[in-house]
This record gives C-alpha cells, structure tokens and sequence, in this order.
C-alpha cells in the first residue's frame, strides 16, 4: 500500500496543524506553547501515556500496539523550535511573532509525527510500543542532547530510533538516505586575538591584530587542502571577524573571529580540532599577538545504523517508488546524532521540491508532502513490528 487512505483523509486536518505552529513560532528551549498544543492533540487522539519535560521542555508518549509478544520498543523523533528569522513569505499563516520564523520546517515534521500518531493510535495495526519523541532546541540548543541526558532512551526502553527532516532540493516526496555518516559534526570555536592597539599612521608602534586575523583566516584554510585526505570531508569557516572599535584610524587591541567546523569521521574532526588550535596559536605568535581559543564540540556526526537505513529504505519504498538509497552525505549539523549515539536507528530526508533552502526567510514547508511523511512513519511501525 502506498501512502495510507486514512493518512490522505487527514491531510487537511494535518496542515491546519502545521500552518498554526508556523504561525505560532517558539525559539529552543522556549517551546511551553509548541510543547502544550502537541500535548492537547496527542490527549484528543486518546493517548494518555504523556510526559512532558523531559530534556527541559521535550514531550514523550506511548503508543501500544494491540498486541506486545515482540517487546520491541521504536522511537520516532520530531523536532519543535523555530529560528530566530524575521519571515518575509507573506503567506497567510506566516509568523505572527518577530524575529522567529519556522525556516527549518520543524513544524512538518511535529505536524507530520502527530498525523502518523493519530493513525497508529486509531489503528494499533502493529505488535510493541511506539514512542514518541518531540524535541526542543534542535537548532543550536542540543535538546536532543537534553533529552538523552534526561533518560530518554532508558526510562522508555527504547531499542530503535527513526527521525526525518524535509530537504529542499530534493523531489517532492521523494525520501533520500544512505547507510553510514548522513550529516556532519558541528562543532564550533571562538578565537580571541590581543595585539597592542594604535593609530593608524603609526602601525610600527603597535601590533596589528587586523593583520594577525587576515592570516589566520587565510591559513585556517590549510586544513582542507593540506592536512586532510582529499577524499575526505571537512569545512572549516570563519563565519565572524569583529574588532572592538569601527574607526577608520585606530588599529584594534583586540579582534574576535568565530567560525564553525565540520566533519564527516571522528577521526577528521580530531585532526581539524588539533590542526586549527596549532595553526591560530603558531599564527598569532609570528604577528605578535596573543590568542585565546574556545573550541566547543557540539553535535556529533549523524551516522545511520546499516540496517536501519535498509529498514527505513525498504519502509519508504513501501510509501512511493521515490527513494534514494545512497544520496550524497551533506555538511550540515544534527543534534538527532546524539540518539543515534545511544540506540541504532536511521535519519531520513524528505523531499520538499523546489522551495527556498531551509534557514532562508522565504522558506516554507511543502504542505504537499505530509501524507508521504506520515504514512513512512506509520509504515516504519507496522513493518518492524508486524501485527501478532
């Protein structure tokens, strides 16, 4: 069966959903209202095993299947929190809140995981327990991280884990995936440069830390191109170069750079760590400055189990022919890597056609695709725990 008749009934139901949480976007941790609405649906659908809090503001529920002789346990996480975007769409349901936008689409994907729970919850169509996961903060909070912390996987015994994410780009419904690293690690550094402030028609008496920031920048690029195996991944950018004075006639005492690091291996990202503290360190020294580098490790790499990503595939195909088993890995960051740390399991992408990027302020989720999203959830349910 393709995309599932009830899931198709309800997609009008679904998208008024998703168009309520656009409107109504909340920024990491802060999501009491995102948190409270997926409660009162979860309640309405007649699930009532429902904790809330967990991993800050994360919301958790059960679903048992009609029967429970398999004692498997799956996972399926959605993520709640906006960005902190002004919207400039000028949809009908866009933000009614400044300065934070739905520009991820995780209000498809909250949407789409309570269409699929909806359906399970009437149907119980399969053999074990479904949980539910909607997390805070995945845009650089970590609440996948929090939840963890929280007991997320133990106190709920789960064994398996499955999320999705909507992918510009891609075709619309179309479910693209691979076995092994999918999305990169996202770690990030703040360099503090101090040199000797001056005026600038006597650099001779001071110690340029314009300079000294130009080199660093140019030879953090060094990593990629001559520290790591070209067939390899890494990014290295330095997003941010900030002086602590916009004179046109004052060489700075200080200068701040800040930039993220990304990696498809630990073994990369160890390299790129120790490469960038080396390089910055050795660089600052030659232009006489002193630097202070913070270097946070944040989000690990996501990397799919070998067998999920076979289940999430077979699961997919299952919902529409439009699956791409091997797509090509990509440099963005995931705190769902933080489950998979913890349990096998698989991310998945879904196409949203041919829209704005995520994280760009004309970006909207493709209403279109939910039915598609739901049904891999629910399909992905009452495959791996087929019905006794």
């Amino acid at each position: 069966m393709p995309i599932k008749n009830r899931l198709a009934e309800m997609h009008a139901e679904i998208t008024g959903w998703r168009r309520y949480l656009h409107e109504n976007p909340e920024l990491e941790f802060n999501v009491h209202n995102t948190a409270a609405f997926v409660v009162d649906r979860l309640r309405d659908f007649g699930i009532t095993d429902i904790t809330t809090g967990v991993g800050k503001t994360g919301v958790v529920a059960t679903i048992k299947g009609k029967t429970d002789t398999s004692g498997r346990v799956i996972g399926l996480r959605a993520d709640m929190d906006a960005l902190p975007i002004n919207e400039a769409t000028g949809l009908d349901y866009a933000s009614k809140t400044p300065g934070a936008m739905h520009a991820c689409g995780h209000d498809g994907h909250t949407a789409m995981l309570l269409g699929a729970a909806k359906y399970l919850a009437e149907t119980r169509n399969f053999d074990g327990t479904v949980v539910l996961i909607f997390q805070p903060a995945e845009e650089g909070g970590g609440g996948g991280r929090e939840m963890c912390r929280d007991g997320l996987m133990d106190r709920w015994g789960i064994q398996e884990v499955y999320g999705m994410h909507n992918m510009p780009g891609i075709p619309e419904g179309t479910f693209a995936l691979r076995s092994g690293p999918l999305m990169a690690s996202a770690d990030q550094f703040d360099i503090l440069l101090t040199g000797k402030g001056g005026h600038a028609a006597a650099p001779h008496q001071a110690v340029d830390t314009n300079l000294a920031a130009a080199h660093v920048v140019v030879a953090l690029q060094s990593i990629a191109s001559r520290n790591v195996d070209p067939l390899d991944h890494v990014v290295v950018s330095v997003c941010t170069l900030r002086s602590d004075n916009e004179s046109n006639n004052v060489i700075p005492q200080t200068v701040l750079l800040r930039g993220t690091v990304r990696a498809l291996s630990n073994k990369v990202r160890d390299l790129a760590e120790e490469r960038l503290k080396q390089i910055v360190a050795a660089t600052a020294e030659a232009y006489g400055c002193v630097a202070r580098i913070d270097y946070l490790r944040d989000y690990p790499v996501t990397i799919n189990a070998e067998d999920s990503a076979e289940i999430a595939a077979d699961a997919a195909e299952v919902v529409t022919p439009k699956v791409d088993r091997n797509t090509p890995p990509v440099m963005a960051g995931e705190d769902f890597s933080f489950m998979l740390e913890e349990r096998p399991g698989a991310y998945v992408f879904i196409g949203n056609g041919d829209t704005p990027m995520v994280h760009h302020p004309k970006y909207d989720f493709n209403d279109a695709v939910i039915p598609t999203g739901c049904s891999w959830f629910a399909e992905l349910v009452e495959t791996r725990m087929p019905a006794a």
